[in-house]
Protein backbone atom coordinates (compact mmCIF):
# COMPACT_ATOMS: atom_id res chain seq x y z
CA UNK A 1 0.00 0.00 0.00
CA UNK A 2 2.37 2.63 0.62
CA UNK A 3 4.54 1.34 -2.82
CA UNK A 4 1.41 2.56 -4.30
CA UNK A 5 0.89 5.63 -2.75
CA UNK A 6 4.52 6.37 -3.37
CA UNK A 7 4.35 6.01 -6.91
CA UNK A 8 0.71 7.77 -7.13
CA UNK A 9 2.07 10.64 -6.10
CA UNK A 10 5.47 10.34 -7.90
CA UNK A 11 3.50 10.48 -11.17
CA UNK A 12 1.15 13.51 -10.02
CA UNK A 13 4.52 15.58 -9.27
CA UNK A 14 5.48 14.80 -12.87
CA UNK A 15 3.88 17.54 -15.08
CA UNK A 16 2.00 16.80 -18.04
CA UNK A 17 4.53 18.05 -20.39
CA UNK A 18 6.76 15.58 -18.82
CA UNK A 19 4.77 13.21 -19.37
CA UNK A 20 4.09 13.64 -22.81
CA UNK A 21 7.65 13.98 -23.81
CA UNK A 22 8.61 10.86 -22.59
CA UNK A 23 7.43 7.25 -23.68
CA UNK A 24 5.32 5.04 -21.66
CA UNK A 25 8.65 2.19 -21.68
CA UNK A 26 10.79 5.92 -20.16
CA UNK A 27 7.90 6.20 -17.32
CA UNK A 28 7.93 2.99 -16.73
CA UNK A 29 11.53 2.33 -16.29
CA UNK A 30 11.92 5.56 -14.18
CA UNK A 31 9.16 3.95 -11.68
CA UNK A 32 11.04 0.84 -11.31
CA UNK A 33 13.83 2.88 -10.18
CA UNK A 34 12.72 4.13 -7.45
CA UNK A 35 10.93 1.39 -6.23
CA UNK A 36 13.96 -0.50 -4.66
CA UNK A 37 14.42 2.70 -2.88
CA UNK A 38 10.90 3.18 -1.15
CA UNK A 39 11.37 -0.72 -0.22
CA UNK A 40 15.33 0.05 0.68
CA UNK A 41 13.89 2.78 3.18
CA UNK A 42 11.52 0.57 4.88
CA UNK A 43 13.76 -1.84 5.31
CA UNK A 44 16.28 0.36 7.10
CA UNK A 45 13.18 2.01 9.04
CA UNK A 46 12.56 -1.72 9.91
CA UNK A 47 16.01 -2.74 10.78
CA UNK A 48 15.96 0.48 13.17
CA UNK A 49 13.61 -0.59 15.30
CA UNK A 50 14.63 -4.34 15.53
CA UNK A 51 18.04 -2.88 16.48
CA UNK A 52 16.45 -0.47 19.20
CA UNK A 53 14.43 -3.62 20.44
CA UNK A 54 17.60 -5.85 20.29
CA UNK A 55 19.74 -3.35 22.06
CA UNK A 56 17.43 -3.03 25.43
CA UNK A 57 17.72 -6.55 25.19
CA UNK A 58 21.15 -6.72 25.46
CA UNK A 59 21.42 -4.91 28.46
CA UNK A 60 21.70 -8.13 30.82
CA UNK A 61 24.68 -7.93 33.18
CA UNK A 62 24.77 -8.60 37.35
CA UNK A 63 27.07 -9.20 40.04
CA UNK A 64 26.01 -10.34 43.27
CA UNK A 65 27.88 -11.63 46.89
CA UNK A 66 26.75 -14.23 49.58
CA UNK A 67 25.70 -12.32 52.16
CA UNK A 68 23.51 -8.51 52.09
CA UNK A 69 24.82 -8.12 55.58
CA UNK A 70 27.55 -9.76 57.93
CA UNK A 71 29.57 -12.18 57.97
CA UNK A 72 29.30 -15.93 58.04
CA UNK A 73 30.04 -19.68 56.47
CA UNK A 74 27.70 -21.58 54.11
CA UNK A 75 28.23 -25.02 54.59
CA UNK A 76 29.51 -27.78 54.76
CA UNK A 77 26.54 -29.80 53.52
CA UNK A 78 26.64 -33.48 52.63
CA UNK A 79 25.93 -33.07 49.02
CA UNK A 80 26.45 -30.26 46.31
CA UNK A 81 24.25 -27.69 47.27
CA UNK A 82 22.58 -24.77 45.25
CA UNK A 83 24.07 -20.86 46.88
CA UNK A 84 21.91 -18.41 46.38
CA UNK A 85 23.95 -15.36 46.40
CA UNK A 86 21.29 -12.62 48.36
CA UNK A 87 23.24 -9.18 47.86
CA UNK A 88 22.53 -8.24 44.26
CA UNK A 89 25.53 -5.18 43.76
CA UNK A 90 24.38 -5.03 39.66
CA UNK A 91 21.39 -6.64 38.19
CA UNK A 92 20.60 -5.18 35.03
CA UNK A 93 17.77 -6.61 32.60
CA UNK A 94 16.90 -8.32 35.94
CA UNK A 95 17.83 -12.15 34.58
CA UNK A 96 19.28 -12.87 37.68
CA UNK A 97 16.85 -13.50 40.47
CA UNK A 98 18.66 -12.98 44.35
CA UNK A 99 15.75 -15.01 45.79
CA UNK A 100 16.46 -18.21 44.30
CA UNK A 101 20.54 -17.64 43.08
CA UNK A 102 19.22 -18.19 39.42
CA UNK A 103 20.30 -16.62 36.37
CA UNK A 104 17.60 -17.33 33.55
CA UNK A 105 18.89 -16.37 30.05
CA UNK A 106 16.28 -14.02 28.59
CA UNK A 107 17.97 -14.17 24.63
CA UNK A 108 19.51 -16.79 22.94
CA UNK A 109 23.20 -15.34 23.09
CA UNK A 110 26.95 -16.12 24.12
CA UNK A 111 27.17 -14.91 27.68
CA UNK A 112 30.17 -15.30 30.22
CA UNK A 113 30.02 -16.02 34.04
CA UNK A 114 33.18 -15.47 36.88
CA UNK A 115 32.46 -17.33 40.07
CA UNK A 116 34.79 -15.90 42.66
CA UNK A 117 35.03 -17.61 46.67
CA UNK A 118 36.33 -16.94 49.78
CA UNK A 119 37.68 -19.48 52.75
CA UNK A 120 38.96 -19.89 55.60
CA UNK A 121 41.40 -22.16 56.46
CA UNK A 122 39.87 -26.02 57.73
CA UNK A 123 41.76 -29.21 58.20
CA UNK A 124 38.90 -30.95 56.83
CA UNK A 125 36.22 -28.28 54.40
CA UNK A 126 37.70 -27.16 51.61
CA UNK A 127 36.26 -24.01 49.74
CA UNK A 128 34.20 -25.08 46.84
CA UNK A 129 31.68 -23.88 44.40
CA UNK A 130 30.57 -25.43 40.89
CA UNK A 131 28.98 -23.08 38.22
CA UNK A 132 26.22 -25.06 36.76
CA UNK A 133 24.24 -24.80 33.53
CA UNK A 134 21.07 -26.52 33.24
CA UNK A 135 21.73 -28.76 36.22
CA UNK A 136 25.37 -30.00 34.63
CA UNK A 137 28.50 -28.74 36.49
CA UNK A 138 30.86 -26.78 34.28
CA UNK A 139 33.55 -25.23 35.91
CA UNK A 140 34.73 -25.45 39.58
CA UNK A 141 36.61 -23.13 41.79
CA UNK A 142 38.61 -24.78 44.60
CA UNK A 143 41.28 -24.62 46.85
CA UNK A 144 42.02 -26.21 50.24
CA UNK A 145 44.68 -25.61 53.00
CA UNK A 146 44.41 -26.20 56.68
CA UNK A 147 44.74 -22.34 57.91
CA UNK A 148 44.79 -18.74 56.75
CA UNK A 149 42.81 -17.01 53.89
CA UNK A 150 41.89 -18.53 50.20
CA UNK A 151 40.64 -17.45 47.50
CA UNK A 152 39.52 -19.45 44.13
CA UNK A 153 37.96 -17.93 40.63
CA UNK A 154 36.66 -19.62 37.63
CA UNK A 155 35.09 -18.38 34.68
CA UNK A 156 33.17 -19.71 31.15
CA UNK A 157 31.77 -18.20 28.12
CA UNK A 158 28.35 -20.23 27.10
CA UNK A 159 26.02 -19.93 24.63
CA UNK A 160 22.80 -20.02 26.45
CA UNK A 161 19.01 -20.86 24.57
CA UNK A 162 16.12 -18.69 25.98
CA UNK A 163 15.31 -19.73 29.34
CA UNK A 164 18.78 -21.93 30.20
CA UNK A 165 19.47 -21.38 33.83
CA UNK A 166 22.96 -20.68 35.15
CA UNK A 167 23.62 -20.87 39.16
CA UNK A 168 26.36 -21.74 41.72
CA UNK A 169 26.52 -25.23 43.39
CA UNK A 170 28.45 -25.66 46.69
CA UNK A 171 30.54 -28.50 46.34
CA UNK A 172 29.98 -31.82 48.54
CA UNK A 173 31.82 -31.25 52.58
CA UNK A 174 32.69 -27.30 51.53
CA UNK A 175 32.26 -24.29 52.60
CA UNK A 176 32.81 -20.56 51.24
CA UNK A 177 32.99 -17.44 53.65
CA UNK A 178 31.51 -13.98 52.90
CA UNK A 179 31.32 -10.39 54.78
CA UNK A 180 31.19 -6.98 54.01
CA UNK A 181 33.77 -6.65 51.71
CA UNK A 182 31.41 -9.25 49.48
CA UNK A 183 35.10 -11.60 48.79
CA UNK A 184 32.29 -13.97 47.31
CA UNK A 185 30.96 -12.97 44.15
CA UNK A 186 29.10 -14.45 41.08
CA UNK A 187 28.93 -12.14 38.42
CA UNK A 188 27.57 -12.66 34.72
CA UNK A 189 26.86 -10.93 31.18
CA UNK A 190 25.78 -11.31 27.88
CA UNK A 191 28.48 -10.72 25.54
CA UNK A 192 26.26 -10.83 22.12
CA UNK A 193 23.19 -11.96 20.95
CA UNK A 194 23.42 -14.94 18.23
Amino acid sequence: METFLFFLLLICSVSATQLNAQSDSEIVALLLQTEPKGEETAKTLNNQQNLQRENEVKKVAFSASLLTSGSGHTGPFDTETPVVFRHALTNIGKAYNPDTGFFSAPVRGVYHFEIHIYGLGHETHPSGTYLVKNGQNVVLAYEHQSSGAMKSSNGVTLLLEVGDIVFVRLYRNSRIFDNENHNTIFSGHLVFTM
